[in-house]
């Protein structure tokens, strides 16, 4: 039996969060291994977009505003199966690979 194609398959929605705390800061700023990386998430049909995140604030109601912590610098929202498969499209990015935090989470139906 052939197998179903991603674009046919029932698929959960989740985001990758990259964290600024690769221990090789070179390699996680690389726009060529960006650009590789990139190119094969959206060959495989379950990239649905993403960016860089720059800096912003945090409010609270009855608090001052803070300048948000810029801990998290980008984010990516793919589909895949199931957490299994989505921890399988972090092979190439290049915060992951440069050992940086990349927080995978699902984007729930409510």
């Amino acid at each position: 039996m052939l197998p179903i194609p991603p674009e046919k398959r029932q698929m959960n929605e989740y985001i990758f969060l990259m964290h600024n705390d690769a221990t090789d800061s070179e390699i996680a700023a690389d726009g060529e291994r960006w650009a590789t990386y990139m190119a094969l998430l959206r060959a495989s049909g379950q990239f649905d977009g993403g960016s860089s995140i720059g800096s912003g604030e945090r409010l609270r109601l009855d608090h001052a505003s803070e300048p948000a912590d810029g801990a998290v610098t980008g984010f990516m929202r793919v589909r895949a199966e199931s957490l299994i498969e989505a921890k399988r499209l972090l092979a190439g990015n290049p915060t992951y690979e440069a050992g940086g935090t990349v927080e995978i989470r699902e984007l729930t139906r409510d």
